[in-house]
């Protein structure tokens, strides 16, 4: 099946939908048994779509949960209250005290944090890594390095990852891969196919897709899937059936919203590099940006969400740039159907091991879905802002 196809039929069973076309929010805590034979029966088949009790999902969920297993080649997928909460819950079901794991220098700041401030004081030790390590990773594992943490491209450098040649090298060592497959929206980068062992998503971004939920979800393969699942739910961790009623409704339009925001993107990023402002744009599907061979060669499409740095300009400067946008939010967000812009003036600030080799502001877009014309006008007013004060 085509990925058009299945991401409009995923989930959409007749025991989730009841003969209708989405599947209803089922909203239960307590789940009623008029017999020990019904009770036992649905203890038995609690991994079975199977409604126990309401933290363990109902047909909403699973009606969820199956169209993100079939969306990304996984043999399940456990549900999580944010991607942050996916990220460490995730982490959380496959270390312990003494263990080691190694996490990409251009993870999302709230990753570094979670493995700064929580897993070392639990006894777990993390070591950064550069993103372009790719096979040279093996120099880092160590006998007790139990997880290898991944995030492609970086959100905010957007570095692509060498994943099949980390991978590799991980499982010799027998080191689980872990990825934050985010940006691509387990439509773009088919994680199981290259080798990673954990795809986690901030369901809150693309699959959501209206910037009004907050949603994760970790995928795995057969070998992990078990403990994932049983980890994930000793952690107490359920999430709304209103909330994944509409993320299975933004999950049928995913494809057709991501080659827009493609096209708008790449619009844009290509504008950008004839601009005299800007020293370069670190978009995946662009020979500048580091990691571009294997976006080509592992990805099907990208999105909207890219970086550019620029080659001039104060905090005063870049502050008059961005504060006048008209289409452009700031926002610590992307995915959603708007367009949003945040300016970083140190980057080195969010890594612990490599070097960032530019002087001057970042800019972070996520080109949304208005005429792309537009955006286009708006920075280029927001260029003549920053201009003024250079």
């Amino acid at each position: 099946m085509k990925k058009d196809t299945n991401i409009i039929s995923a989930g959409r069973k007749t025991e989730f939908t009841h003969g209708v076309v989405n599947p209803s929010v089922t909203r239960a805590s307590t789940v009623v048994f008029n017999t020990v034979a019904e009770m036992n029966h649905a203890l038995k088949n609690r991994y079975n779509n199977t409604m126990l009790y309401g933290r363990r999902g109902t047909t909403t969920a699973f009606a969820f949960q199956e169209a993100m297993t079939e969306l990304e080649g996984s043999a399940g997928c456990a549900l999580y209250p944010s991607g942050t909460a996916a990220i460490t819950s995730a982490i959380l079901s496959f270390v312990e005290a003494g263990d080691h794991i190694l996490v990409v220098d251009s993870v999302y700041e709230p990753t570094r944090d979670f493995c700064d401030k929580i897993l070392a004081k639990m006894g777990v030790e993390t070591t950064y890594y550069d993103p372009m390590i790719g096979a040279d990773i093996g120099k880092l594992i160590k006998a007790n390095t139990q997880l290898i943490f991944l995030e492609s491209p970086g959100s905010i450098t957007m570095e692509v990852q060498d994943v099949p040649a980390i991978a590799k090298v991980a499982h010799q060592h027998n080191c689980l891969v872990m990825l934050d497959n985010t940006w691509s929206a387990g439509l773009h980068f088919q994680p199981f196919e290259h080798g990673v062992d954990v795809s986690v998503q901030a369901a809150t971004k693309y699959i959501v897709g209206h910037s009004d939920v907050m949603l994760g979800t970790a995928t795995a393969t057969e070998k992990y899937w078990p403990q994932l699942r049983d980890n994930s739910y000793l952690l107490g961790q359920c999430t709304s059936p209103d909330d994944l009623y509409l993320a299975l409704r933004g999950l049928r339009t995913l494809s057709v919203r991501l080659r827009q925001h493609q096209q708008n993107a790449l619009t844009i990023a290509k504008w950008l590099m004839q601009r005299p402002e800007v020293e370069t744009v670190l978009h995946p599907a662009l020979s500048s940006c580091a990691g571009h061979e294997f976006f080509q060669r592992d990805f099907s499409g990208s999105n909207g969400l890219f970086s550019f740095v620029l080659n001039k300009g104060t905090e005063k400067a870049v502050t008059a740039l961005l504060d006048g946008m008209q289409h452009f939010k700031m926002g610590y967000s992307w995915g959603g159907f708007e367009s949003l812009i945040l300016a970083n003036h140190n980057v080195q600030s969010l890594r612990s091991v490599t070097q960032w080799p530019y002087q001057h502001a970042l800019i972070r877009l996520h080109i949304g879905l208005e005429d792309v014309d537009d955006l286009i006008a708006d920075l280029a007013q927001g260029f003549e802002r920053l201009n003024h004060y250079c």
